[in-house]
């Protein structure tokens, strides 16, 4: 019941130690936190990304932050019954920052990161929601990264009506 206050409490240790340049993503974590990050359907790296760049950039902010996860953990619990998918996405499985979908730019690449995001399939390497995401959020009418990965859920496979979506914002 207080997953969220467990997140905040683990975003907060790791910004402080972030900021003072004490954290390192492999070893920083405890046991419990490693537990608790796999509970919800986290990767340590994962979290990480989200801490960094709030920590150099000031977003994604620590309210995105745990929205988003609350989108995977719900995903994680309720469509993958709490398994890890074996399955990995790689940047060479990612469409290039040019290819459009219905002649929107970018949308290809956020769609596949995001259904990887949900699923838990991102390679450390990746990261859903980084600048380029958000600004292409942005610029569709200020999408909530989070609101995109519930669509991109409810949506399934059907990138027309993503397309579709982003087109009425």
């Amino acid at each position: 019941m207080d997953w969220n206050d467990s997140f905040t409490s683990l975003f907060h240790r790791v910004a402080e130690l972030h900021i003072n340049r004490c954290f390192d993503y492999e070893s920083g974590y405890t046991q419990e936190e490693l537990s608790f990050l796999n509970s919800i359907g986290y990767q340590k790296r994962e979290f990480f990304d989200f801490v960094e760049d709030y920590v150099a950039e000031g977003q994604p902010s620590k309210s995105t932050s745990l929205l988003i996860a609350s989108v995977r953990r719900d995903f994680f619990l309720s469509q993958q019954k709490g398994k890890w998918s074996s399955k990995v996405t790689t940047k060479n499985d990612l469409p290039s920052f040019g290819e459009e979908l219905d002649g929107i730019p970018y949308l290809p690449r956020i769609l596949v990161k995001a259904r990887a995001k949900l699923k838990g399939e991102l390679d450390p390497d990746i990261m859903y929601g980084c600048g380029g995401d958000r600004n292409f959020l942005m610029k569709r009418g200020g999408i909530h990264l989070a609101d995109f990965l519930r669509q991109v859920w409810s949506a399934a496979e059907d990138d027309a009506q993503i397309a579709q979506w982003i087109r009425t914002r």
